[in-house]
């Protein structure tokens, strides 16, 4: 389950302490059973690119693909509710959802923010993270689309976490290059709770947290 984590920590943004992980994520995308060859390269090749030249580069490389608008948003709920009173109640559903397993937040971001929900499941069991990640994969795949049409090595993390909930990953030679980003999903999914039936609160006696937590191998 840590390579959640390394999954986590690939889809934030890029730090020098990040960067200097980097070989460290690599092993465990190597010797984890989760990731299935395809995944495995693409993940690799992600994993040097992010090593490559210096840390402001990478940082106007992330922040300009995930900074500029709603397709690319890392935060779920945007994709569900923009901006609408509907999406912090979302979040404080999700939130306290985390707590009833005793996971709590220990940084700035959303807990819809993608990282954020990667780093939990990292902590729980392999059936949950699957069903959770099942559950949201409507949304992974408007993201991880929207990143094989700007043919993105990022798109290697969606498609990873689509394979982990048992969807099948998109075909990249399928998707065209984008010469506009989509601004939503469709509005049968706006209806929808982005989490619905998802066991979050299974074993909640057990506390993690983001500092670290127990660790599920």
């Amino acid at each position: 389950m840590l390579v959640l984590r390394v999954f986590s920590a690939l889809l934030s943004y890029p730090t020098a302490e990040m960067r200097a992980a980097l070989p460290e994520m690599a092993e465990f995308v190597r010797g984890s059973a989760l990731v299935a060859p395809a995944e495995r390269d693409a993940l690799l090749a992600l994993i040097a690119g992010l090593g490559e030249g210096d840390l402001l580069d990478a940082e106007e490389r992330y922040s300009d693909l995930f900074d500029r608008g709603r397709a690319l948003s890392l935060h779920l709920f945007e994709h569900l509710h923009g901006d609408s009173r509907d999406r912090g109640s979302a979040m404080v559903e999700l939130k306290s959802l985390y707590a009833a397993a005793g996971y709590e937040l220990t940084s700035t971001e959303l807990p819809d923010y993608l990282p954020v929900v990667l780093e939990y499941l990292s902590c729980r069991e392999l059936d949950e993270a699957r069903d959770m990640l099942a559950d949201c994969a409507h949304i992974l795949k408007v993201i991880d689309r929207a990143l094989i049409s700007r043919r993105s090595p990022y798109a290697a993390v969606l498609q990873a976490l689509l394979a982990i909930a048992g969807e099948t990953p998109l075909d990249a030679a399928t998707v065209p290059i984008a010469n506009e980003r989509p601004d939503s999903i469709d509005k049968e999914w706006r209806e929808e709770p982005a989490f619905a039936g998802a066991p979050l609160v299974r074993a909640s006696a057990q506390g993690t947290n983001a500092a670290g937590g127990r660790d599920v191998e």
